[in-house]
């Protein structure tokens, strides 16, 4: 159901992906979604010029998060969060495998508690 509203897949894994790391870089993406760099690039650049996302350069990488200024995003958020919350944990440890930050040694990637975003 996510992906009638945003359109496609590729839109809606990234928005998913976002909302579980807060942010992300294009190659990690596609990657770890299995998307070409191209369909996720593009996307990326749909959702900036749409002011849903920012941008930031960190050396040779462009990062990408949510827009904290935009007033849309905040909902935007919380929408996605309805639907983060709706995939089975199973799905979350296939989908959210690797790890983006650094952690304790055996702390799960995925937590069992409800993410309180």
């Amino acid at each position: 159901m996510i992906e009638a509203i945003f359109g496609n897949t590729t839109a809606a894994k990234i928005m998913l992906y976002l909302f579980h790391y807060g942010e992300a870089y294009t190659t990690g993406i596609a990657q770890d979604m299995g998307m070409s760099r191209s369909q996720v690039q593009n996307q990326l650049d749909k959702f900036e010029t749409a002011g849903i996302l920012v941008s930031k350069s960190m050396g040779r990488v462009r990062i990408y998060s949510f827009n904290p200024k935009s007033t849309v995003t905040k909902k935007l958020r919380e929408l996605i969060q309805i639907f983060y919350d709706s995939i089975p944990l199973e799905q979350k440890e296939e989908m959210f495998s690797v790890r983006r930050r650094p952690r304790r040694r055996g702390k799960p990637v995925i937590s069992k508690v409800k993410n309180a975003n």
